[in-house]
Protein backbone atom coordinates (compact mmCIF):
# COMPACT_ATOMS: atom_id res chain seq x y z
CA UNK A 1 0.00 0.00 0.00
CA UNK A 2 1.36 3.53 -0.83
CA UNK A 3 0.17 6.46 1.86
CA UNK A 4 0.64 9.83 -0.46
CA UNK A 5 1.27 8.67 -4.07
CA UNK A 6 1.42 11.75 -4.89
CA UNK A 7 4.57 12.64 -2.97
CA UNK A 8 5.92 9.10 -2.98
CA UNK A 9 5.11 8.58 -6.49
CA UNK A 10 6.36 12.07 -7.86
CA UNK A 11 8.20 12.40 -11.40
CA UNK A 12 11.72 12.87 -10.20
CA UNK A 13 12.48 16.32 -11.85
CA UNK A 14 9.52 17.62 -10.59
CA UNK A 15 10.52 16.26 -7.14
CA UNK A 16 13.66 18.23 -7.32
CA UNK A 17 11.84 21.17 -7.81
CA UNK A 18 10.22 20.87 -5.02
CA UNK A 19 13.35 19.93 -3.15
CA UNK A 20 14.86 23.08 -4.63
CA UNK A 21 11.78 25.41 -3.22
CA UNK A 22 11.78 23.97 0.15
CA UNK A 23 15.60 24.51 0.49
CA UNK A 24 15.20 27.70 -0.44
CA UNK A 25 12.73 28.88 1.47
CA UNK A 26 14.69 27.25 5.13
CA UNK A 27 17.74 29.33 4.20
CA UNK A 28 16.02 32.08 4.72
CA UNK A 29 14.06 31.23 7.14
CA UNK A 30 16.92 29.87 9.24
CA UNK A 31 18.85 33.13 7.92
CA UNK A 32 16.65 35.76 9.40
CA UNK A 33 15.35 33.82 12.75
CA UNK A 34 18.39 31.28 13.91
CA UNK A 35 21.36 33.89 14.92
CA UNK A 36 22.80 29.81 15.24
CA UNK A 37 22.62 29.76 11.46
CA UNK A 38 23.41 33.38 10.28
CA UNK A 39 26.77 33.30 12.36
CA UNK A 40 27.62 30.20 10.12
CA UNK A 41 26.61 31.29 6.65
CA UNK A 42 28.27 35.23 7.23
CA UNK A 43 31.26 33.26 8.06
CA UNK A 44 31.17 31.53 4.98
CA UNK A 45 30.51 34.32 3.54
CA UNK A 46 26.79 33.00 2.22
CA UNK A 47 23.57 34.46 1.80
CA UNK A 48 20.36 32.74 1.20
CA UNK A 49 20.48 34.44 -2.30
CA UNK A 50 23.77 32.54 -2.86
CA UNK A 51 21.51 29.11 -3.52
CA UNK A 52 20.68 29.55 -6.78
CA UNK A 53 20.20 25.44 -7.40
CA UNK A 54 19.79 22.10 -5.49
CA UNK A 55 23.34 21.28 -5.96
CA UNK A 56 24.34 24.45 -4.12
CA UNK A 57 23.65 22.46 -0.73
CA UNK A 58 26.66 21.71 -0.43
CA UNK A 59 27.84 24.89 -0.44
CA UNK A 60 26.36 25.25 2.84
CA UNK A 61 27.51 24.31 6.73
CA UNK A 62 27.05 21.03 8.18
CA UNK A 63 25.12 20.89 11.73
CA UNK A 64 26.10 18.47 14.10
CA UNK A 65 25.46 16.76 17.38
CA UNK A 66 27.99 19.10 19.47
CA UNK A 67 26.35 22.15 17.37
CA UNK A 68 22.75 21.21 18.92
CA UNK A 69 24.29 20.33 22.68
CA UNK A 70 25.84 23.83 22.91
CA UNK A 71 22.37 25.55 21.89
CA UNK A 72 20.49 23.12 24.88
CA UNK A 73 17.37 23.67 25.21
CA UNK A 74 16.06 25.75 22.60
CA UNK A 75 18.79 27.96 20.68
CA UNK A 76 17.86 26.36 17.45
CA UNK A 77 14.15 27.16 17.63
CA UNK A 78 12.94 28.62 14.09
CA UNK A 79 9.58 29.95 15.77
CA UNK A 80 8.07 31.72 18.81
CA UNK A 81 8.04 29.42 21.99
CA UNK A 82 4.15 29.51 22.21
CA UNK A 83 3.60 27.58 19.18
CA UNK A 84 5.92 24.83 20.22
CA UNK A 85 3.22 21.82 20.97
CA UNK A 86 5.74 19.24 21.93
CA UNK A 87 9.23 18.93 22.90
CA UNK A 88 11.56 15.35 22.33
CA UNK A 89 14.83 14.64 23.12
CA UNK A 90 17.47 11.73 22.47
CA UNK A 91 18.06 9.07 24.35
CA UNK A 92 20.82 6.70 25.57
CA UNK A 93 23.55 10.01 25.24
CA UNK A 94 25.24 11.07 27.90
CA UNK A 95 26.14 14.53 28.65
CA UNK A 96 23.34 17.41 27.31
CA UNK A 97 20.81 15.77 25.58
CA UNK A 98 19.54 17.35 21.90
CA UNK A 99 16.27 18.68 21.86
CA UNK A 100 13.80 18.57 18.95
CA UNK A 101 10.70 20.82 19.31
CA UNK A 102 8.02 20.08 17.04
CA UNK A 103 4.83 22.85 16.03
CA UNK A 104 1.16 21.56 14.85
CA UNK A 105 2.44 21.35 11.72
CA UNK A 106 5.33 19.34 12.36
CA UNK A 107 3.17 16.71 14.43
CA UNK A 108 0.98 16.31 11.32
CA UNK A 109 4.31 15.92 8.78
CA UNK A 110 5.85 12.71 11.35
CA UNK A 111 2.55 11.36 11.30
CA UNK A 112 2.19 11.38 7.68
CA UNK A 113 5.96 10.33 7.87
CA UNK A 114 5.25 6.86 9.96
CA UNK A 115 1.72 6.55 8.32
CA UNK A 116 3.84 6.11 5.46
CA UNK A 117 6.53 3.72 7.13
CA UNK A 118 3.64 1.84 8.35
CA UNK A 119 1.59 1.17 4.90
CA UNK A 120 5.18 0.40 3.51
CA UNK A 121 5.19 -2.83 5.80
CA UNK A 122 1.66 -3.64 4.22
CA UNK A 123 -0.64 -1.80 7.08
CA UNK A 124 -4.02 0.02 6.68
CA UNK A 125 -7.06 0.68 8.65
CA UNK A 126 -7.89 -2.54 8.98
CA UNK A 127 -4.26 -3.43 11.40
CA UNK A 128 -4.07 -3.59 15.16
CA UNK A 129 -0.39 -2.07 15.93
CA UNK A 130 0.85 -3.05 19.17
CA UNK A 131 3.17 -0.26 19.73
CA UNK A 132 6.13 -1.18 22.08
CA UNK A 133 8.22 1.54 21.63
CA UNK A 134 8.90 3.76 24.57
CA UNK A 135 5.94 6.35 24.79
CA UNK A 136 7.84 9.99 26.56
CA UNK A 137 10.41 12.00 25.60
CA UNK A 138 11.84 9.39 23.15
CA UNK A 139 10.37 9.61 19.99
CA UNK A 140 9.70 5.84 19.20
CA UNK A 141 6.30 5.54 20.96
CA UNK A 142 5.05 8.52 20.18
CA UNK A 143 5.87 8.77 16.43
CA UNK A 144 4.61 5.19 15.66
CA UNK A 145 1.82 6.63 17.62
CA UNK A 146 0.94 9.25 15.53
CA UNK A 147 1.86 7.17 12.54
CA UNK A 148 -0.82 4.39 13.49
CA UNK A 149 -4.08 7.33 13.66
CA UNK A 150 -2.83 9.20 11.24
CA UNK A 151 -3.17 5.80 8.84
CA UNK A 152 -6.57 4.91 10.58
CA UNK A 153 -5.52 1.92 12.68
CA UNK A 154 -6.41 0.56 15.60
CA UNK A 155 -3.10 1.56 17.85
CA UNK A 156 -2.76 -0.77 21.62
CA UNK A 157 0.22 1.95 23.06
CA UNK A 158 1.82 -0.57 25.27
CA UNK A 159 5.49 0.88 25.37
CA UNK A 160 8.20 -1.02 26.29
CA UNK A 161 8.85 -3.54 29.01
CA UNK A 162 6.11 -5.76 30.85
CA UNK A 163 7.05 -8.68 28.52
CA UNK A 164 4.34 -11.15 30.07
CA UNK A 165 1.57 -8.35 29.29
CA UNK A 166 2.51 -7.49 25.82
CA UNK A 167 2.22 -11.39 24.87
CA UNK A 168 -1.06 -11.39 26.61
CA UNK A 169 -2.52 -8.56 24.98
CA UNK A 170 -1.29 -9.84 21.41
CA UNK A 171 -3.12 -12.86 22.18
CA UNK A 172 -6.23 -10.93 23.61
CA UNK A 173 -6.66 -8.26 21.02
CA UNK A 174 -5.22 -10.09 17.96
CA UNK A 175 -2.79 -7.39 17.11
CA UNK A 176 -1.59 -7.77 13.40
CA UNK A 177 1.73 -5.08 12.98
CA UNK A 178 4.29 -5.21 15.78
CA UNK A 179 6.22 -2.15 16.44
CA UNK A 180 9.75 -2.15 18.52
CA UNK A 181 13.59 -2.81 18.58
CA UNK A 182 14.42 -5.40 17.14
CA UNK A 183 16.25 -7.04 19.64
CA UNK A 184 13.26 -6.92 21.88
CA UNK A 185 10.96 -8.42 18.85
CA UNK A 186 13.79 -11.13 19.97
CA UNK A 187 13.72 -10.92 23.70
CA UNK A 188 9.50 -11.93 23.28
CA UNK A 189 10.15 -14.85 21.35
CA UNK A 190 11.98 -15.83 23.89
CA UNK A 191 9.70 -15.15 26.98
CA UNK A 192 7.21 -16.70 24.18
CA UNK A 193 8.93 -19.69 23.58
CA UNK A 194 9.03 -20.40 27.25
CA UNK A 195 5.44 -19.30 27.96
CA UNK A 196 4.79 -21.95 25.45
CA UNK A 197 2.96 -19.19 23.43
CA UNK A 198 3.31 -20.47 19.45
CA UNK A 199 3.86 -16.99 18.30
CA UNK A 200 2.93 -18.40 14.28
CA UNK A 201 -0.33 -19.04 15.35
CA UNK A 202 -1.18 -15.29 16.29
CA UNK A 203 -2.88 -12.48 13.52
CA UNK A 204 0.58 -10.95 14.10
CA UNK A 205 2.03 -10.98 10.18
CA UNK A 206 4.21 -7.91 10.02
CA UNK A 207 6.52 -5.80 11.95
CA UNK A 208 8.43 -2.55 11.54
CA UNK A 209 11.48 -2.71 14.10
CA UNK A 210 14.24 -0.05 14.44
CA UNK A 211 16.27 2.34 16.75
CA UNK A 212 19.44 0.02 16.78
CA UNK A 213 21.39 -1.61 13.83
CA UNK A 214 20.06 -5.08 12.95
CA UNK A 215 21.32 -7.54 10.10
CA UNK A 216 19.88 -9.24 7.37
CA UNK A 217 20.53 -12.75 8.95
CA UNK A 218 18.38 -11.11 12.28
CA UNK A 219 15.39 -10.45 10.03
CA UNK A 220 15.37 -13.65 8.87
CA UNK A 221 15.37 -14.84 12.54
CA UNK A 222 12.78 -12.87 13.39
CA UNK A 223 10.62 -13.76 10.60
CA UNK A 224 11.43 -17.49 11.32
CA UNK A 225 10.16 -16.88 14.94
CA UNK A 226 6.96 -15.12 14.65
CA UNK A 227 6.16 -16.39 11.14
CA UNK A 228 6.15 -12.70 9.87
CA UNK A 229 7.98 -9.68 7.29
CA UNK A 230 10.15 -7.91 9.81
CA UNK A 231 10.44 -4.48 8.10
CA UNK A 232 13.57 -1.65 9.13
CA UNK A 233 13.07 1.47 9.69
CA UNK A 234 14.79 4.75 10.00
CA UNK A 235 14.76 7.97 11.77
CA UNK A 236 16.52 9.84 14.78
CA UNK A 237 15.29 12.26 17.27
CA UNK A 238 17.31 15.31 15.48
CA UNK A 239 15.49 15.25 12.13
CA UNK A 240 12.06 14.11 13.29
CA UNK A 241 12.10 10.67 15.19
CA UNK A 242 11.24 7.51 13.24
CA UNK A 243 9.38 8.03 9.75
CA UNK A 244 12.44 8.98 8.04
CA UNK A 245 13.24 6.20 5.94
CA UNK A 246 11.25 2.91 5.95
CA UNK A 247 11.41 -0.56 3.58
CA UNK A 248 8.35 -1.19 1.21
CA UNK A 249 6.91 -4.61 0.99
CA UNK A 250 10.08 -5.50 -1.39
CA UNK A 251 12.52 -5.20 1.72
CA UNK A 252 15.04 -3.69 -1.15
CA UNK A 253 16.36 -0.92 0.99
CA UNK A 254 14.69 1.96 2.35
CA UNK A 255 13.05 4.62 1.16
CA UNK A 256 13.83 7.64 2.27
CA UNK A 257 10.00 10.48 2.23
CA UNK A 258 12.63 12.87 0.90
CA UNK A 259 10.23 15.45 -0.14
CA UNK A 260 10.36 16.44 3.25
CA UNK A 261 14.25 15.22 4.46
CA UNK A 262 17.00 15.67 1.74
CA UNK A 263 19.61 12.88 2.09
CA UNK A 264 22.91 13.40 1.37
CA UNK A 265 26.21 11.17 1.35
CA UNK A 266 29.41 12.66 2.16
CA UNK A 267 33.03 10.80 2.95
CA UNK A 268 33.69 11.67 6.83
CA UNK A 269 36.91 12.48 6.68
CA UNK A 270 36.74 15.65 3.98
CA UNK A 271 32.72 15.99 4.31
CA UNK A 272 32.76 16.53 -0.02
CA UNK A 273 29.65 14.84 -1.38
CA UNK A 274 29.69 11.04 -2.94
CA UNK A 275 27.97 9.99 -5.68
CA UNK A 276 25.07 7.26 -5.50
CA UNK A 277 25.92 4.27 -4.84
CA UNK A 278 29.49 4.86 -2.77
CA UNK A 279 29.40 4.45 1.08
CA UNK A 280 29.50 7.12 3.25
CA UNK A 281 28.06 9.28 6.00
CA UNK A 282 24.31 9.95 5.77
CA UNK A 283 23.70 13.63 6.38
CA UNK A 284 20.08 14.98 5.93
CA UNK A 285 18.34 18.56 5.63
CA UNK A 286 14.75 19.10 7.22
CA UNK A 287 13.10 20.90 4.38
CA UNK A 288 9.58 21.46 6.01
CA UNK A 289 10.37 21.42 9.74
CA UNK A 290 9.01 24.49 11.53
CA UNK A 291 10.23 23.62 15.17
CA UNK A 292 14.08 22.62 15.06
CA UNK A 293 14.35 22.47 11.83
CA UNK A 294 18.57 21.75 10.58
CA UNK A 295 20.52 22.06 7.90
CA UNK A 296 23.01 18.85 6.78
CA UNK A 297 22.86 17.35 9.72
CA UNK A 298 25.34 14.66 9.83
CA UNK A 299 24.28 11.54 10.92
CA UNK A 300 27.02 9.50 11.83
CA UNK A 301 25.37 6.63 9.82
CA UNK A 302 27.19 4.81 7.70
CA UNK A 303 25.16 3.84 4.19
CA UNK A 304 25.09 4.23 0.60
CA UNK A 305 21.66 5.93 -1.93
CA UNK A 306 20.41 4.18 -4.82
CA UNK A 307 18.12 5.73 -7.43
CA UNK A 308 16.99 2.73 -9.10
CA UNK A 309 13.36 1.92 -9.68
CA UNK A 310 11.69 0.05 -7.03
CA UNK A 311 8.84 -2.64 -7.64
CA UNK A 312 6.26 -0.79 -5.46
CA UNK A 313 6.20 1.81 -7.43
CA UNK A 314 7.43 4.40 -5.39
CA UNK A 315 10.22 6.86 -6.76
CA UNK A 316 12.16 7.71 -3.87
CA UNK A 317 15.52 7.69 -3.18
CA UNK A 318 16.40 4.52 -1.35
CA UNK A 319 19.13 4.32 1.30
CA UNK A 320 20.86 0.60 2.03
CA UNK A 321 20.50 -1.00 5.17
CA UNK A 322 23.14 0.90 7.84
CA UNK A 323 26.88 -0.75 7.80
CA UNK A 324 27.23 1.05 11.80
CA UNK A 325 27.89 4.17 12.72
CA UNK A 326 31.35 6.49 12.01
CA UNK A 327 31.33 6.89 15.85
CA UNK A 328 30.37 3.26 16.78
CA UNK A 329 33.25 2.21 14.88
CA UNK A 330 35.33 0.45 17.28
CA UNK A 331 39.33 0.67 16.50
CA UNK A 332 41.02 -2.75 17.89
CA UNK A 333 44.79 -2.75 17.91
CA UNK A 334 44.48 -0.39 14.55
CA UNK A 335 41.97 -2.90 12.71
CA UNK A 336 38.25 -0.94 12.28
CA UNK A 337 35.10 -3.13 13.74
CA UNK A 338 31.63 -2.60 13.78
CA UNK A 339 29.41 -4.77 15.99
CA UNK A 340 27.53 -5.39 13.23
CA UNK A 341 29.45 -7.57 11.40
CA UNK A 342 30.34 -9.55 14.62
CA UNK A 343 26.25 -10.22 14.46
CA UNK A 344 26.28 -11.04 10.87
CA UNK A 345 29.04 -13.58 11.54
CA UNK A 346 27.65 -15.10 14.75
CA UNK A 347 23.82 -15.20 13.49
CA UNK A 348 24.99 -17.75 10.78
CA UNK A 349 27.11 -20.11 13.04
CA UNK A 350 24.72 -22.77 14.26
CA UNK A 351 23.94 -23.15 17.96
CA UNK A 352 24.34 -19.80 19.32
CA UNK A 353 21.70 -16.93 19.58
CA UNK A 354 22.07 -13.45 18.37
CA UNK A 355 23.11 -12.16 21.90
CA UNK A 356 26.53 -11.26 22.77
CA UNK A 357 28.43 -8.74 24.38
CA UNK A 358 31.95 -7.64 23.17
CA UNK A 359 34.74 -6.84 25.96
CA UNK A 360 37.76 -4.60 24.90
CA UNK A 361 40.49 -4.13 27.62
CA UNK A 362 44.05 -3.00 27.33
CA UNK A 363 46.55 -5.75 28.31
CA UNK A 364 50.09 -5.68 30.24
CA UNK A 365 51.52 -5.57 27.05
CA UNK A 366 49.41 -2.75 25.89
CA UNK A 367 47.80 -4.04 23.21
CA UNK A 368 44.08 -4.23 23.10
CA UNK A 369 42.32 -7.86 24.02
CA UNK A 370 39.09 -8.76 23.21
CA UNK A 371 36.85 -10.59 24.56
CA UNK A 372 33.28 -11.96 22.60
CA UNK A 373 30.71 -13.04 25.10
CA UNK A 374 28.19 -15.38 23.19
CA UNK A 375 24.93 -17.25 24.51
CA UNK A 376 24.10 -20.63 23.38
CA UNK A 377 21.44 -21.99 22.46
CA UNK A 378 19.87 -24.27 25.23
CA UNK A 379 19.95 -27.52 23.37
CA UNK A 380 23.89 -27.24 22.52
CA UNK A 381 25.00 -25.55 26.13
CA UNK A 382 23.94 -28.83 27.53
CA UNK A 383 25.71 -30.91 25.01
CA UNK A 384 29.18 -32.60 25.49
CA UNK A 385 31.99 -30.22 27.12
CA UNK A 386 34.33 -31.30 23.38
CA UNK A 387 31.49 -30.43 21.11
CA UNK A 388 31.06 -26.74 23.19
CA UNK A 389 35.34 -26.29 22.54
CA UNK A 390 34.50 -27.10 18.94
CA UNK A 391 31.70 -24.36 18.31
CA UNK A 392 34.08 -21.99 20.76
CA UNK A 393 36.91 -23.09 18.29
CA UNK A 394 34.52 -22.52 15.17
CA UNK A 395 33.51 -18.95 16.25
CA UNK A 396 36.84 -17.92 16.98
CA UNK A 397 38.10 -18.72 13.64
CA UNK A 398 35.56 -17.01 11.89
CA UNK A 399 35.92 -13.80 13.74
CA UNK A 400 39.69 -13.82 12.82
CA UNK A 401 38.47 -14.44 9.26
CA UNK A 402 35.62 -11.83 9.15
CA UNK A 403 37.20 -9.26 11.34
CA UNK A 404 41.22 -9.28 10.85
CA UNK A 405 41.54 -9.81 14.18
CA UNK A 406 41.72 -12.81 16.97
CA UNK A 407 39.12 -12.65 19.87
CA UNK A 408 38.79 -14.56 22.76
CA UNK A 409 35.64 -16.42 22.71
CA UNK A 410 33.27 -17.45 25.96
CA UNK A 411 30.13 -19.02 25.23
CA UNK A 412 27.70 -18.47 28.08
CA UNK A 413 23.99 -19.84 29.20
CA UNK A 414 20.94 -18.45 27.54
CA UNK A 415 19.83 -15.63 28.80
CA UNK A 416 23.27 -14.67 30.52
CA UNK A 417 23.53 -11.47 28.69
CA UNK A 418 21.70 -8.76 30.29
CA UNK A 419 18.64 -7.84 27.72
CA UNK A 420 17.57 -3.71 27.11
CA UNK A 421 13.88 -3.18 26.11
CA UNK A 422 15.15 -0.29 24.14
CA UNK A 423 18.61 -0.26 22.07
CA UNK A 424 20.71 -3.29 23.18
CA UNK A 425 24.24 -2.45 24.22
CA UNK A 426 26.44 -4.47 22.68
CA UNK A 427 30.03 -2.97 23.48
CA UNK A 428 31.86 -2.54 26.74
CA UNK A 429 35.44 -1.10 26.42
CA UNK A 430 36.93 -1.05 29.68
CA UNK A 431 40.40 0.68 28.13
CA UNK A 432 38.98 4.49 28.70
CA UNK A 433 38.35 3.29 32.74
Amino acid sequence: MIFNPEYECMDEEARKKLQFARLKNLVEKLYADVPFYRKKLDAMELTPQDIGSLEDIARLPFTIKDDLRETYPYGLLACPLAEIEEVHMSSGTTGIPVVDAYTKKDIETWGEAMARTLAGAGGSRNDTVQNCYGYGLFTGGLGAHYGAKTLGANVIPMSAGNTQRQLMVMQSFGSTILTCTPSYALFMAEEAEEAGIDLKQLPLNKGCFGAEPWSENMRREIESLYGMHAYDIYGLTEIIGPGVAFECEAQAGLHINEDLFYPEIIDPATGKVLPDGEKGELVFTTLTKEGTPLLRYRTRDVTFLRRDRCSCGRTTIRMNRLFGRTDDMLIIRGVNVFPSQIEQALIEIEGTDPHYLIVITRGSNHLDEVELQVEVKREFFSDETKNLESLRTKIETVMKSKLMIGVKVKLVEPKTIERSMGKSKRVLDKREI
